[in-house]
């Protein structure tokens, strides 16, 4: 196998890529608050419950507007961060393939599925608010445990299609195809294929994935990644992903946010008999309060951030050991996470409260270390 060395140039540029995409989340957080408070402190809920009231005496039409000119008017304020972070700011430091014609095509697939799902669970969730006061939350924490398993099963065959090309392996990957089928017999876990996708399309980085669950299971690459990473590499990737699912993750994880969303819908459930007394919303239904409810569940998304993201890591860390394990190649390992650094310009050691804070899984220079601990085999030349 050809020695991977770390390109520290493009580390350089990584941190400050790096940099600039954490300012660009922190202001559009603040900006995200200050949208919501403006809804409570002058009055916009009212004033537009109000006139759908005048408009139409059913509750469905009068939530489902609601929704649609709070989530729109927030949608198009967005546009340009998103363009200068979805666009921009990739092209700047060389990480973007997309056109502006296919960046555009993509927002607009983007928003018409989240508008479709977005105000069905809207809908659902003051359907239980209106039915259920008391014990709404559990309904509503329940409501979005089913859609979460719902959008897993269909996301590979219903909506990632909608992005990408999928075609199964051709005849000059053949081997690599039979290597990581036989990896997945290996870890037991049933997957209908593998396939690779047009990544290269949008972006220079690379990945992969096991998406999918039950029958729709299967064995994503990336264009990027087949292009640029040996076969071991790419097997000990994939290795990382099926660990996921020897460790029952992918349930862990479901079960884990539905606990983490049962409490912020409680949470929210106080914040607005709360706002009852204080904000004179007719009750916890009312259209107008659903700016405090969308403010409630950011702001607690936002607090507990870093226990699910320390949850995360931890499950991460132990799908870099079972892939280790599995394969037999620590050299493979080491390779592939230095190749995604160099590739996807990732910084290799961010500033620790970074990491805690914003990171779903472990560093890549704690990955690689790991694997040099396991192993002690020499780390990669810089």
């Amino acid at each position: 196998m050809d020695t991977v060395t770390l390109d520290l140039e493009r580390q350089k540029s990584a941190k400050k890529y790096a940099r600039i995409r954490q300012r660009l989340t922190l202001l559009d957080m603040g900006l995200t608050l200050a949208y919501l408070l403006a809804w409570l402190l002058f009055g916009w809920g009212f004033r537009l419950r109000e006139a759908l009231s005048a408009f139409t005496a059913s509750p469905y039409l009068q939530v489902g507007i609601f929704a649609v000119v709070f989530g729109g008017i927030s949608s198009l304020l967005a546009l340009p961060m998103s363009y200068y972070s979805g666009i921009v700011l990739p092209r700047r430091y060389g990480q973007s393939n997309q056109t502006l014609r296919g960046w555009v095509i993509d927002q607009l697939k983007s928003l018409l599925i989240s508008a479709v799902f977005g105000l069905l669970a809207v809908e659902a969730i003051y359907a239980v608010l209106r039915d259920n006061p008391a014990n709404w939350w559990l309904w509503a924490a329940g409501l979005m445990l089913f859609f979460t398993v719902v959008m897993s099963i269909l996301a590979p065959v219903v909506f990632m299609p909608l992005f990408n090309k999928f075609k199964p392996l051709g005849e000059e990957h053949a081997d690599l195809a039979q290597r990581l089928m036989a990896l997945a017999q290996r870890a037991r876990t049933q997957v209908r294929g593998v396939y690779q996708f047009d990544m290269s399309r949008r972006t220079k980085a690379a990945n992969a994935a096991l998406t999918g669950l039950g029958g729709t299971r299967r064995i994503i690459l990336g264009d990027t990644l087949l292009n640029e990473f040996t076969a071991d590499e790419i097997e000990t990737v994939l290795a990382h992903e099926l660990g996921h699912h020897v460790h029952k993750d992918i349930p862990l994880l479901i079960a884990f946010d539905t606990l983490v969303t049962l409490a912020g819908f409680w949470l929210a459930g106080q914040c607005l008999a709360w706002g009852i007394d204080v904000f004179g919303f007719r009750g916890a239904a009312d259209p107008a309060a659903m700016p405090l409810l969308a403010l409630v569940l950011i702001v607690y998304g936002l607090v507990t951030m870093p226990l699910s993201n320390g949850f995360s890591r931890w499950r991460e860390r132990l799908a870099d050991s079972y892939a280790l394990e599995v394969t037999g190649n620590p050299a493979a390992f080491v390779s592939a996470m230095t190749r995604l650094a160099n590739q996807n310009l990732a910084e290799v050691d961010p500033e620790p409260w970074v990491e805690f804070l914003l990171y779903s899984h472990p560093a890549l220079g704690k990955r690689i270390r790991m694997a040099l601990d396991q192993t002690r085999i020499s780390p990669p030349a810089t």
